[in-house]
């Protein structure tokens, strides 16, 4: 698999960077695995038993583990009052950023949340209090990638009055 370029990667990371994030609380860490060895390590432990469905991944030459960090105390209350994890939503919006960037730049991605995190902390030296949310693999796509099937606009929008 043809290697990813330092500075691609960069502006991946540089346009996740800028993701807006409730009270600017950037609850984000980025860990990136472009060292084959390494990734070959993490393939072997975290993409297999249940969680052998993503081993799809296993050929793309970077991964980029998001690991959350702990938000403001402000963005937690609200959070909290909110029944809603603004973290997670910040990072989602930080991963969103990645992959547009990625796209942009030619680059295919795989947004993961299927592995088994625990051994992917152990191996990359993460604690334990640590969540790692999401690994995102990162390379120039394959000329055969499957065509995404998506819901018409109609099925998951409406205008004015609650969802059909």
């Amino acid at each position: 698999m043809r290697p990813v370029e330092k500075n691609k990667i960069d502006r991946c990371l540089e346009a996740a960077r800028l993701a807006p994030s409730a009270c600017n609380a950037q609850p984000w860490r980025f860990i990136i695995i472009d060292d084959p060895v390494l990734k070959n390590k993490l393939a072997r432990k975290i993409f297999r038993g249940p969680y052998a469905i993503n081993t799809h991944a296993e050929p793309a030459p970077v991964w980029i583990a998001v690991v959350s960090e702990k938000s403001a105390f402000m963005t937690r209350f609200g959070g909290f009052l909110r029944g809603t994890p603004f973290y997670l939503l910040d990072i989602g919006a930080a991963i969103m950023q990645l992959l547009l960037a990625a796209t942009e730049q030619n680059l295919g991605t795989c947004w993961l949340g299927w592995f088994d995190e625990r051994y992917a902390k152990k191996i990359l030296g993460i604690s334990r209090d640590k969540k790692i949310c999401s690994l995102v693999a990162l390379g120039y796509p394959a000329e055969d990638t499957r065509p995404k099937n998506r819901k018409i606009l109609t099925d998951i929008s409406s205008y004015n009055t609650k969802s059909p």
